[in-house]
């Protein structure tokens, strides 16, 4: 179990890093008499395919050095993010909350990720009132953008307890996912070291 460090609400955040190489495969064909060819040598599939990262944010990811899909499955998510320019305000938002340690030891949890784009989309008022309530507000809203646990995209549809307390409802299947009925994945199954994101277009909002 995670570990909060506000003590007004169990709190842990919600970030990215993104990172997943692609999975191996092998297989085996039948030949016109019913036999079996001896099986294929083991291939690497491409990391945007639907066993990796899908979206068409997923096309930022640089192909290597920091912030590449390699290099970010090495590092725990606080850190990750800090390699993704996509998620700079998300990273201002986890610092000024207190909670990089905290993410960054947590394990197995699924990050629901909003995108510069995504804070940039809300009332600057409402931006800066949680920025400027960092122990209170600002926690409520992170933790809500996590859950415990690894979702694979097959186990993204449904309702999921967040460590905020609420509930997030997912919609859809295969590479078309909506959060929340408003907010949508825009590059998703990202794996760090200690995490699986999703990066979402909307802040996700927790009901009072």
């Amino acid at each position: 179990m995670l570990r909060l460090l506000t003590p007004r609400r169990a709190a842990v955040v919600g970030v990215l890093g993104m990172a997943l190489m692609g999975a191996a495969c092998s297989s085996n064909t039948a030949d016109t008499a019913g036999s079996q060819t001896p099986a294929a040598s083991p291939t690497t599939a491409s990391p945007m395919t639907a066993s990796g990262p899908f979206g068409a944010a997923c096309s930022t990811v640089p192909a290597s050095g920091a912030g590449s899909l390699e290099a970010l499955a090495q590092d725990p998510v606080a850190t990750a993010a800090s390699n993704t320019p996509e998620l700079s305000t998300l990273v201002t938002a986890v610092k000024k909350a207190d909670l990089v340690d905290t993410l960054n030891s947590a394990q197995g949890i699924t990050v629901f990720a909003p995108t510069n784009d995504a804070f940039g989309a809300l009332p600057k008022p409402t931006l800066d009132k949680a920025l400027g309530d960092p122990k209170g507000l600002l926690t409520i809203v992170l933790t809500y953008h996590v859950v415990q646990g690894q979702l694979t995209p097959d186990q993204l549809a449904g309702s999921h307890k967040t460590l905020q307390g609420g509930t997030l409802e997912v919609s859809g299947s295969g590479e078309d996912f909506t959060v929340n009925g408003n907010s949508s994945v825009v590059c998703g199954n990202l794996k760090t070291a200690n995490a699986t994101v999703y990066l979402i277009d909307q802040v996700l909002i927790p009901k009072s």
